[in-house]
């Protein structure tokens, strides 16, 4: 399928924005332009509860943010949000928008969590964060005002790499036991020799192939190899046992082939999966729903999908 025009229309706009050198640019110098960045038209998707948290975990104290919808009812279940930004860029506020149009689309309270960033937190840093986060929101259901039975994961890139790695873990921990996991276009191994990494990662449609071997080496560093336990979660050996997952991924993303072979290989562990694939859709465009309406469909399917497994 062609390119969505919305989605065309967005590419455009980028493209009058100066070109990140990969080869030379800082951490903090992305940072400061993916703050710049509008993702925001209009006000945002009402919620009936915002409030912004700080958790105490182990050594450390993380933001986090709480999102509760209208309508959803006493003791709501919950979805623990990791956002993406290949670990290195993101923030509570750069997915602020995405976090409560989830909460709306379905019905369940969404915590957000601002885990520490790479390369000053490398791996497993994040990924610490983002499993005590977990377990800390379990621990604390009653606080929170939510039911600690009914709890999801979800996130997208990065995030949806650290939510799969996060399912991994409480599986194979003893964690909380989670009703779903929400990937979308997640980071499953970061293999460059991708077909969709030759064929979308030009810097044509958002997200390059540069720029994914300079998060990925933020995050692993520059000498990680093979299988790494927390990180490549498609070499994982064993996936039976896991919460069923949605899976999304779009046509003309680098990630997309490691995402369809991560909800393949579920699906061949027995964990029941419905895996989409967005038609004319960069990487991103799930986030990007102000300017890329057509979006908001796939939001909403998600959200039912999450309604269902979390009722």
């Amino acid at each position: 399928m062609a390119l969505n025009a919305q989605v065309e229309a967005l590419l455009a706009m980028f493209a009058q924005m100066p070109p990140v050198d990969f080869a030379a640019i800082s951490a903090r110098a992305l940072r400061e332009i993916n703050d710049q960045r509008p993702m925001q038209m209009g006000p945002p998707p009402a919620v009936a509860i915002l409030e912004d948290l700080a958790l105490d975990l182990a050594g450390r104290t993380i933001p986090a943010r709480l999102y509760v919808p209208e309508g959803s009812g006493e003791n709501p279940p919950l979805v623990i949000y990791y956002h993406g930004g290949g670990w290195v860029i993101g923030t509570l506020d750069t997915h602020d928008g995405t976090c409560r149009a989830l909460a709306r689309a379905s019905g369940a309270a969404v915590l957000s969590i601002g885990y520490r960033l790479a390369p000053e937190h490398p791996f497993p840093a994040p990924f610490d964060d983002c499993y005590d986060a977990l377990v800390w929101a379990r621990d604390h259901a009653a606080d929170l005002g939510v039911d600690g039975t009914r709890i999801a994961v979800a996130g997208d890139s990065a995030g949806g790499n650290l939510a799969a790695a996060v399912a991994i873990r409480a599986r194979d921990e003893g964690g909380p036991a989670l009703r779903h996991q929400l990937l979308i276009y997640p980071v499953t191994d970061a293999d460059f020799s991708l077909p969709s990494y030759a064929a979308n990662g030009g810097g044509q449609y958002f997200l390059s192939t540069a720029a994914m071997r300079w998060f990925w080496d933020q995050y692993v560093g520059t000498e990680a190899d093979g299988h790494i336990h927390g990180a490549t979660v498609l070499r994982t050996e064993h996936l039976s046992g896991l919460p069923s997952a949605t899976v999304i991924t779009a046509q003309y993303d680098p990630l997309r082939d490691e995402g369809v072979a991560y909800a393949e290989r579920l699906a061949a562990a027995g964990v029941p999966v419905e895996a989409e694939e967005a038609p004319g859709m960069i990487h991103g465009f799930f986030s990007m729903f102000a300017f890329v309406p057509d979006a908001v469909a796939y939001i909403d399917r998600a959200g039912a999908r999450l309604k269902a497994a979390l009722a």
